[in-house]
């Protein structure tokens, strides 16, 4: 018996419900092409920080790219690090081994990080600090 698939219920928020309203209403009642009012613009462009560009414009049905330049001008340091991570090599001594080391790494979105080495043995720092850095909040 083959069984018939449904297409999955979309659960729409109620926020973008009710600013979807407003651009329905603002839609019905303007008379010849104009450009949406920029309150509405700032809120769907404020929903998208908190769901997704992809799903507001959707939802709403606005273009992406508007959304998403209208997001990115509301929010402009949006995914951006304040300062860009800079690179350092660790190079290993054929010396006397470091009885003991402390490295503290910092990340521009307030994570933090210590890493205290005692002896010869040396953990993968790289790994460990490529994890650090690539890691979202």
């Amino acid at each position: 018996m083959e069984s018939s698939k449904l297409p999955a219920r979309v659960v729409v928020p109620h926020d973008i419900q009710e600013l979807s309203r407003h651009i329905e209403e603002w839609r019905s009642s303007r008379r010849r092409r104009m450009p949406m009012p920029e309150p509405l613009w700032t809120r769907a462009a404020n929903l998208a920080r908190q769901y997704s560009v992809a799903q507001v414009s959707r939802f709403l049905r606005l273009d992406y790219y508007s959304l998403k330049q209208r997001l990115e001008a509301l929010h402009p340091n949006r995914g951006v690090p304040a300062t860009s991570p800079t690179f350092i090599e660790l190079r290993t001594v054929a010396a006397d081994p470091v009885p003991e080391c402390t490295i503290d790494l910092e990340h521009p979105q307030g994570r933090r990080m210590r890493i205290q080495v005692k002896g010869a043995a040396l953990p993968d720092l790289e790994a460990l600090t490529r994890t650090f850095w690539a890691t979202k909040r």
